[in-house]
């Protein structure tokens, strides 16, 4: 299977990212009074303790948005045909694949081909492992335009709408109210 996969998120996001060198400053002393409490509590005789250096991870609340996949497929369409490409029309097991990422990302309220599995084992389990596939991701747009127009203008989303072999696609989005970009937007291409 050949399959690409590109991400994008809202701007300037990397310089909101957290300062790393402080991270390991800050969890050390941390996890020395944890393990200083647990091992207080086993040599105390209290049972059953269980240590999980991790928070769970919390979910965040989600509902689908309702979206015209068909005026999506014609949009994409008319840009590839402009490409001198083929047109692509709307698959509902990719309709399904792309709003099983979608929601993944909106429930975690982050941006990420890896959650819920990888992309080539995803597109495996939708029946995709012997085509040609490829992904976008998108947070934070509100319409259908503004996506479709952020994809168009990063090289390696429009590489992926431009994708010769392509014929089918599933597009969703997945809001998630809470989040910081509210918005998860997933497309999903193979094809023949």
């Amino acid at each position: 299977m050949r399959s690409t996969a590109a991400a994008l998120s809202p701007q300037p996001d990397w310089r909101e990212a957290p300062d790393r060198r402080n991270i390991t400053v800050r969890t050390v002393p941390n996890l020395t009074r944890l393990l200083a409490a647990a091992l207080l509590l086993v040599l105390t005789g209290c049972g059953g303790l269980t240590f999980s250096p991790e928070e769970p991870a919390v979910e965040n609340a989600t509902h689908a948005a309702v979206l015209d996949e068909v005026a999506a497929a014609a949009a994409i369409s008319a840009y590839r045909v402009q490409h001198g490409l083929s047109p692509v029309v709307v698959d509902p097991v990719l309709v399904k694949a792309a709003a099983f990422q979608a929601g993944n990302n909106a429930r975690h309220g982050q941006l990420s081909h890896e959650i819920g599995g990888s992309f080539t084992s995803r597109m495996a389990s939708a029946g995709l492992a012997k085509s040609w596939a490829a992904e976008n991701l998108s947070a934070g747009s509100e319409t259908l335009e503004q996506v479709l127009a952020r994809w168009k203008a990063s090289p390696e989303h429009n590489k992926n709408m431009l994708l010769p072999q392509i014929r089918r696609i599933g597009i969703a989005r997945v809001d998630a109210p809470t989040t910081r970009y509210k918005r998860f937007w997933a497309l999903v291409m193979a094809g023949g």
